[in-house]
């Protein structure tokens, strides 16, 4: 069993008192409840745990939809218009999951001050109110809510907004707020904030999608299944509350698809929050995407038809991969999906159920087994097991691969990705690394061989929690024989830019995902001005920012604009590979 080292986890000498954190989460519960909303009235309940475990016993299949323009008055026109289209159509739709900006994890007191989004910012608790208030969907808040600095007050805006679904404890995992870096506190509110709602009167869901968390990063889906073995015993067994997992967007191979949540079915209690779309298939061609639309959600009906587990299915809207999808697009894509589930009847029969059991057999068997060497390990390194605060912040600070590579329940062996081989292979590292490959085998010889000898270092960085395009990149880079020096996932400017002139850097190359491609290069450029560093930077990913003074919710593209910094723009990481094939037969010539 490898050992883990307490003082260099948890190296404070001080932490906060696990009892204390409960008892003011149990505390606040006693002046804050669950407040009415359309959803819990028209439907009679007194949660959506209740709900849900009616749909269930009936074999309902519920539908989930995304909403968060950044504009409240879009938001809540989306949130009534989405529900009355698909009523007039004879359809339904179950719940919304509220995109919230990811500034909305900083506590309100400092969010003016902090970078910001494209999503929606609820400023007053009264907004949360108006927004669940608009029509009789089940109000899902599951971003940036539980596992950010701001934790409790957004869950004390969302229960007395009517919520009782709020997330995500996956982000916890993974997710660093720019400019913040006190893990001890957002784990503290954490912990208060999970105490707040398993102290209600009613059962709220505590969720987690899984694809925010580590699951996007294991190499092994049992490892996938074992976190969420953990997050059910600190969430439920330690304190008391009921955790419901998402998945879904990086579950790309049908069969594994299908055993997870036949897998998750069995070692759960509580209800499903949602299965979300399969996002990474999705490309940008709008007819195109109705095929990926169609193949995954074919199997969230047929895992629903014969096992449910209350996840609502969410049918992704065939724009996602280009921009934020509009009202009528997120319309279409559920009139799609409940058409295709009236169509799918019968097609469980078409599935060898048997096959895909055995591949759920050793996912439970294989997460056991992660889930016992995880805790065996933390026991023997001190970390207190019946303590949530400890077990959550040295999960957090160990990180997904560091667990996989030290616990993983794969066999050891050197020179596979995390140095062990996968009981079930998770998809989408794997097909990053064979995307890695194709890309440089379509490369010349003699081109590979220049950028070999280049000598060239190149520090990379992503500006947001979205990891999948640094992953790809370094694949590449690695490949081409690059010195690569790791910026990190989340980074602030400063940290890049000091990191890139202590490690001598030739280059820069930065990736990014969420809506702030312009504000964050034009800080980077200052941080690396401020030390007399110039230096050529790449940046790709999704290039769009909403401008300060848009009156819509969308986002612009700023391609423009980041040239005009003197940044290289890279669509493609083909594109990059080319510059650096110039600047290298530049040098040499």
């Amino acid at each position: 069993m490898p050992s883990l080292d307490r003082a260099q986890i948890l190296p404070e000498a001080d932490l906060p008192d696990i009892n204390e954190l409960l008892r003011e989460g149990k505390q606040i519960s006693s002046s804050v409840t669950v407040k009415t909303c359309p959803f819990l009235t028209t439907n009679d309940v007194r949660s959506e745990f209740e709900y849900k475990k009616q749909k269930i016993a009936k074999g309902t299949i519920m539908l989930h939809g995304q909403i968060g323009y950044r504009s409240l008055t879009k938001s809540k026109l989306a949130y009534a218009k989405i529900y009355e289209q698909i009523t007039e159509a004879g359809y339904k739709i179950d719940r919304y999951g509220i995109c919230l900006d990811w500034s909305m994890g900083y506590p309100a007191a400092l969010r003016t001050n902090m970078p910001r989004g494209t999503g929606l910012i609820l400023e007053q608790p009264e907004e949360f109110t108006a927004l669940t208030h608009s029509a009789p969907v089940a109000p899902h808040f599951g971003d940036f809510v539980i596992g950010t600095p701001a934790a409790v007050e957004n869950t004390v805006a969302a229960l007395e907004a009517g919520a009782t679904s709020i997330g995500n404890i996956g982000q916890y995992f993974t997710f660093r707020m720019p400019k913040w870096d006190n893990d001890v506190k957002t784990t503290a509110e954490t912990v208060k904030a999970i105490a707040l709602c398993a102290s209600q009167p009613v059962e709220i869901l505590i969720h987690s999608n899984l694809d925010d968390g580590f699951a996007a990063l294991f190499c092994d889906m049992s490892c996938s299944l074992g976190a969420v073995l953990l997050e059910r015993y600190i969430i439920e067994d330690l304190i008391g509350g009921h955790v419901a997992h998402c998945y879904g967007h990086t579950f790309s191979d049908p069969m594994t698809r299908l055993a997870f949540q036949r897998a998750l079915a069995r070692v759960t209690k509580t209800p499903g929050s949602m299965v979300y779309g399969n996002t990474t298939i999705y490309v940008t061609g709008e007819v195109e995407n109705y095929a990926n639309l169609a193949s995954y959600l074919l199997v969230d009906i047929v895992a629903q038809q014969s096992l449910p587990t209350g996840h609502g299915l969410n049918p992704v809207p065939v724009t996602e991969a280009m921009r934020i999808p509009e009202i009528d697009e997120v319309v279409n894509a559920h009139l799609f999906a409940n058409r295709l589930i009236r169509r799918a009847q019968g097609f469980e029969t078409l599935f060898d159920i048997k096959k895909v059991d055995k591949t759920a057999d050793m996912l439970i068997k294989a997460g056991q087994r992660f889930k016992e060497k995880v805790l065996s390990g933390f026991k023997e390194a001190g970390i207190n097991l019946s303590n949530p605060f400890e077990l959550l912040l040295a999960i957090r600070r160990i990180g997904a691969k560091k667990l996989e590579e030290l616990f993983g329940p794969g066999k050891s062996q050197k020179g596979c990705l995390r140095n062990r081989i996968p009981i079930v292979q998770a998809t989408p590292i794997a097909e990053l690394e064979t995307r890695s490959d194709e890309l440089v085998a379509l490369m010349s010889q003699s081109d590979q061989i220049l950028l070999k000898h280049s000598g060239f270092k190149i520090c990379v960085a992503c500006t947001d929690v979205h990891e999948y395009g640094k992953i790809f990149l370094e694949g590449v880079l690695k490949r081409l024989g690059f010195v690569l020096v790791n910026a990190g996932v989340s980074v602030d400017p400063k940290i890049v830019a000091i990191k890139a002139k202590e490690s001598k850097a030739d280059f820069i190359a930065i990736s990014t995902y969420s809506g702030v491609a312009l504000s964050y290069l034009q800080s980077l450029y200052q941080e690396l001005s401020q030390i007399d560093l110039v230096i050529p930077i790449f940046v790709g990913g999704k290039l769009n920012q909403i401008p300060d003074y848009s009156q819509t919710s969308l986002p612009v593209d700023v391609t423009k604009q980041l040239r005009e910094l003197g940044a290289v723009v890279c669509f493609r990481i083909e594109d990059m590979i080319e510059q650096l094939l110039r600047i290298g037969k530049e040098r040499i010539n």
